[in-house]
């Protein structure tokens, strides 16, 4: 592998997946919680709940969760803090029953409708996702995470003028966020407005460098543009921010192949083909092999 094109494992770049909920961690620290005195209201189990998330046992913050939920059954924190951890736990059923519970006992509980919306979006009902979503939007018209969540929505619907609206209410709302952004630049692709999706993923990158998706993306545009030297950099981001990002080595070498550089091209091409079969995904490591053979041949269009 040439040298730039193959780093050490890092952090991955950020996340695309389809609902954004409140981060939790996952390193069990429990010894630490056992020697604690046990809480004795519902206040108390809450913010043991809580503690126990920041320390990364999400087992142990579930139980507290529902200790209070036990001695309250209508402390609505407890029920919302639950959904929170069970989600985290990749549970959608349990998250979304807690936080409909916490809805229950307080109806204008504005981020418990976001985070329903969210798992019911995860879970494929986005009928009922888009609901509560806009609910959420209703008592708290500020809230970035519901406007992003609709916008995930509504271009699964194919509303593309709403998500678009969506997203850029979000991305207004939470400036921080590069997910608004780069779903922005998928839609105007969508739309083949590459100047716009272009100044979306650079906005997705700004917020985030390490956002490997957008850089590929970056790179996907460039090298439509004929810009290769460009595209190469945008795709050399792509593979430092995810090392095993197959789709931005595969990019690379067909940028490799219009300059005419058929050495280069034959080691990225070959890392892509390996992390496409690693990665059961028999179809792009067939068009990479595909390439290979026909090296030094024209290159087809990047995916």
């Amino acid at each position: 592998m040439s040298k730039g094109w193959r780093s050490d494992v890092g952090r991955l770049g950020a996340s695309v997946g389809l609902a954004v909920l409140l981060g939790l961690g996952s390193t069990p620290q429990l010894a630490g919680v056992l020697a604690q005195p046990r809480p004795q209201t519902a206040e108390a189990w809450l913010d043991q709940g809580l503690q126990q998330v920041q320390q990364g046992d999400i087992n142990a913050a579930i139980a507290a969760f529902q200790q209070a939920i036990q001695l309250d059954p209508q402390f609505s924190p407890a029920h919302y803090n639950l959904g929170l951890a069970e989600r985290q736990r990749g549970n959608l059923q349990a998250a979304a029953d807690a936080f409909h519970r916490a809805l229950q006992t307080d109806p204008s509980f504005a981020l418990a409708y976001a985070n329903l919306g969210a798992a019911l979006l995860e879970g494929n009902n986005l009928p009922l996702a888009a609901q509560y979503l806009q609910r959420a939007i209703e008592l708290d018209p500020e809230m970035g995470l519901a406007y992003y969540n609709l916008g995930l929505v509504q271009r699964q619907q194919g509303n593309l003028p709403d998500a678009i609206s969506a997203f850029q209410r979000a991305l207004q709302l939470s400036p921080n966020a590069p997910e608004p952004a780069y779903y922005l630049g998928l839609i105007y692709l969508q739309q083949q407005q590459s100047e716009r999706a272009l100044t979306a993923f650079q906005r997705a990158v700004a917020i985030t460098p390490s956002h490997a998706e957008a850089h590929y993306s970056i790179g996907s545009i460039l090298y439509t543009q004929g810009d290769m030297e460009g595209a190469l950099a945008a795709f050399r981001r792509s593979t430092q921010a995810k090392p095993d990002y197959a789709n931005a080595y595969y990019g690379a070498g067909l940028a490799f192949l219009q300059q005419g550089q058929a050495t280069e091209a034959e080691r990225v091409l070959v890392y892509a083909r390996d992390l496409f079969v690693a990665q059961g995904n028999r179809q792009w490591a067939t068009s990479a092999e595909q390439l290979l053979q026909q090296l030094p041949t024209q290159p087809a269009q990047p995916r």
